[in-house]
């Protein structure tokens, strides 16, 4: 047997719509980062970028299990002495940014290379409904119907 490698002029990007409307951010996280590595696609290949473009529109609405919207928090450093900076998941969705609490959770998952600096370009998060690529006409992807787990019912606005 032999490994199959996908030729670059083969490789077929779709355009994916994921409303994060009460999911789980872990959760989404994974499967946002699965199909932006092509991981779903049988057509895999590991040092090529062979993943679909994700748009993920409502990512203010995003929950967390338990208490970890206040405990959990976020590490930076801004690189002066003392410079040890933090914030919580609430304080981020308040802010005048959500959507960058989806991008960043997401960027752990991929690959710290190139290679995933090309696929996290394949992703776009935007709060609210709207989002400008209806051009591309995106295909949604319903992940609460995936699993039960994969959305918070209680805490759906």
């Amino acid at each position: 047997m032999r490994t199959y490698f996908e030729k670059p002029s083969k490789i077929k990007n779709k355009w994916i719509l994921i409303n994060a409307r009460g999911l789980i951010i872990g959760r989404l996280a994974s499967i946002i980062a699965r199909y932006l590595r092509g991981k779903h696609k049988t057509t895999f290949t590991p040092h090529m970028d062979c993943g679909d473009n994700v748009i993920v529109i409502n990512a203010e609405k995003v929950r967390f299990t338990g208490n970890k919207m206040n405990q959990k928090c976020y590490h930076w450093h801004t690189g002066y002495p003392g410079g040890i900076k933090s914030r919580h998941p609430a304080q981020i969705i308040n802010s005048a940014h959500p959507e960058r609490l989806i991008t960043k959770v997401v960027q752990g998952m991929i690959t710290r290379s190139p290679l995933g600096r090309k696929q996290m370009s394949k992703l776009k998060v935007y709060v609210g409904e709207k989002h400008p690529h209806v051009a591309q006409q995106p295909n949604l992807l319903d992940i609460s119907a995936i699993n039960a787990k994969n959305t918070r019912y209680s805490d759906v606005d």
